[in-house]
């Protein structure tokens, strides 16, 4: 069901000669609707440094949050994505009808990510978590041919889900993963599938301060089974799991030191078998623009 066919804004997937595509994933003050126009500047400057794409969490409130809406207007062809949209939060009609007004605005460039986070969010919200690949599947076959598989993408993580985004969609969006979970994925959707993991980095080429910034993204993370259970299935055991984790874990699920060091390991996904990399660039202050880190990194990841 996988279309090769080139989609402005959706890049294909590219020969592995011809390099990846390098992308921002970005949280934080995003989707804050009292930073709505220094948001809307932050997109322009993302699609003015080179970028391909930008990818926001969805958010948990139902439907299609504005914000895509919103950065797709303020730029010119720069890609959007949403990394992810809860299938608990948001109804198939709803993003079918919201596709479709993004799709008429702004033919090409928006891509929906679907997902189906994770029991303490979900239940948290007063919903029952249960059958989440089911849920996920029940919400494919209601979106029907709404939304075209090629503009649509899945979070995975373990093999099941990684073959259903393979078979349904246009490919993968892991999260939260080391460059061995990125070699994993692409034996489990093959050669032809797309497969684009979010990647968190650290500017900064001191051990102590990088992996404490790390680390304040890597704890909440850890708690959660679904992303736990994953590392676990890598070979990672509780103790790399505790405290926000080992040395050794944090050093593969986040690259810190200079640009150069930090391209390097953005690097060993694309070696691994990713088709894009979607960066996220973490920083002492979490709920700024890193305007000066996008522009450091553009420098040492992309194409002159």
């Amino acid at each position: 069901m996988n279309s090769d066919d080139p989609v402005p804004g959706v890049p294909s997937p590219p020969p592995r000669e011809r390099g990846p595509v390098i992308s921002l994933w970005g949280g934080g003050p995003w989707q804050d609707p009292a930073r709505r126009a220094e948001a809307r500047e932050a997109a322009a400057e993302v699609e003015e440094l080179g970028y391909a794409r930008l990818w926001l969490s969805g958010g948990f409130d139902p439907g299609l949050h504005p914000v895509f809406g919103d950065l797709l207007d303020a730029t010119r062809e720069l890609g959007v994505a949403s990394g992810i949209v809860s299938v608990w939060a948001a109804t198939p009609q709803e993003l079918a009808e919201a596709w479709a007004d993004l799709e008429r605005r702004h033919p090409g460039r928006f891509l929906l990510g679907l997902g189906n986070s994770h029991a303490a969010v979900v239940e948290g919200s007063g919903g029952r978590y249960e059958k989440p690949y089911s849920r996920t599947v029940e919400h494919l076959d209601a979106l029907g041919d709404a939304v075209p598989p090629q503009r649509l993408v899945l979070a995975a993580l373990g093999p099941r889900m990684l073959r259903l985004a393979r078979d349904r969609t246009r490919g993968a969006h892991p999260y939260f993963v080391p460059p061995a979970h990125t070699s994993l994925a692409r034996e489990v959707v093959g050669a032809s599938s797309w497969l684009a993991p979010e990647v968190a980095v650290v500017l900064d080429a001191d051990p102590d301060r990088a992996r404490a910034v790390a680390r304040e993204h890597t704890r909440g993370y850890l708690a959660l089974p679904n992303y736990a259970d994953n590392l676990r299935r890598l070979g990672y055991g509780d103790d790399d799991l505790r405290d926000g984790g080992s040395d050794r874990l944090v050093d593969e699920l986040v690259c810190w030191g200079e640009p150069a060091t930090v391209a390097a390991g953005v690097a060993r996904h694309v070696d691994a078998g990713a088709d894009e990399v979607a960066v996220q660039v973490l920083t002492a202050d979490p709920g700024r623009f890193p305007r000066a880190e996008w522009a450091q990194l553009a420098a040492a990841l992309l194409p002159a």
